[in-house]
């Protein structure tokens, strides 16, 4: 297992979007328990849910050492002086404890959902950031530096997340990407993958599970280029059906036993990883997984 610095976000986290499925007042009761079990950092998408910044704001003030990170604030969904101004209101609040995600998204929400133009995601992302560290803010200052990671999976964006932030989260991704980034990271930027995972030691139950996730994902651009970068072919990633194959889907979510599933994160970690956020897949989207997060807490010591 590798000792690349986890920031203080300790070795294994939890990603979830269910939490934008409850009333916030059981959001703000759950990660209190995630607290007690253990766990130092709770991810929280932004998609067509909660907004990040209030939901995180909510969330911190619930907790008193939890880290909330965003995985990922998108960069189509507010100006850049506006993530500067909410990144560092957070940060002038709860410190450390805030880190900020962000990403370059995906077409279809950038242009269906934010109604602006997806085009040169790399470019358009570091003339972003650039406004971002300039923008004025006419407000009591954070006493620490903020905090950010960006969304990347390719080489291009890897680079520039350790060049200009604390380094990366991607997502979606199977452990052999997490050798890729770290050999483009170095050895000092924070490398944060998230892997999902099914606590189903069934296999074809559990696969219908981990598909019904996958289908949200395999045919964006981001991802599968990201695959393909890695050597996986179309009928793996997207297959005429438009189903990932087995392969595929054993890559992207560990399914099975506590032991599987802390094999699976032990590789990513001996793969290069500083964290790994772990996403809980359950037959019922909408359900809070308190049961399988607190298996996976039993295991946070064999990790530190």
């Amino acid at each position: 297992m590798n000792n690349y610095s986890d920031f203080g976000l300790g070795r294994v986290g939890i990603w979830t979007f269910v939490l934008d499925m409850q009333p916030m007042s059981r959001s703000q009761q759950a990660v209190v328990e995630l607290e007690e079990l253990g766990f130092k950092c709770v991810w929280v998408p932004e998609a067509i849910g909660r907004e990040p910044f209030a939901s995180c704001a909510l969330l911190l003030s619930a907790t008193k050492n939890l880290t909330l990170a965003t995985g990922i604030a998108s960069m189509h969904a507010r100006s850049a002086t506006t993530m500067a101004a909410g990144w560092k209101t957070l940060t002038e609040a709860f410190g450390e404890r805030f880190l900020l995600g962000i990403g370059a998204s995906h077409q279809h929400l950038a242009e269906k959902v934010h109604k602006r133009t997806y085009e040169k995601p790399y470019s358009t992302m570091v003339e972003y950031l650039d406004v971002m560290d300039k923008a004025l803010f006419v407000a009591s200052a954070p006493t620490v530096a903020p905090r950010r990671v960006l969304a990347a999976l390719g080489p291009k964006m890897l680079k520039l997340s350790a060049q200009r932030g604390l380094g990366a989260h991607p997502y979606f991704v199977p452990v052999e990407h997490t050798v890729f980034a770290r050999e483009i990271l170095g050895p000092e930027a924070l490398l944060a993958p998230e892997q999902a995972v099914v606590f189903d030691t069934n296999p074809q139950t559990a696969r219908e599970t981990a598909r019904k996730h996958m289908l949200t994902y395999n045919r964006l651009p981001n991802y599968a280029n990201a695959l393909r970068r890695l050597g996986w072919k179309e009928d793996d990633i997207a297959g005429p059906d438009k189903m990932p194959s087995d392969a595929m889907v054993d890559a992207i979510v560990a399914w099975g036993s506590l032991d599987t599933i802390a094999a699976r994160i032990k590789a990513h970690l001996d793969a290069g990883a500083s964290h790994v956020s772990v996403q809980v897949l359950d037959p019922d989207v909408t359900a809070l997984p308190m049961h399988q997060w607190r298996q996976l807490a039993t295991i946070l010591s064999s990790f530190n």
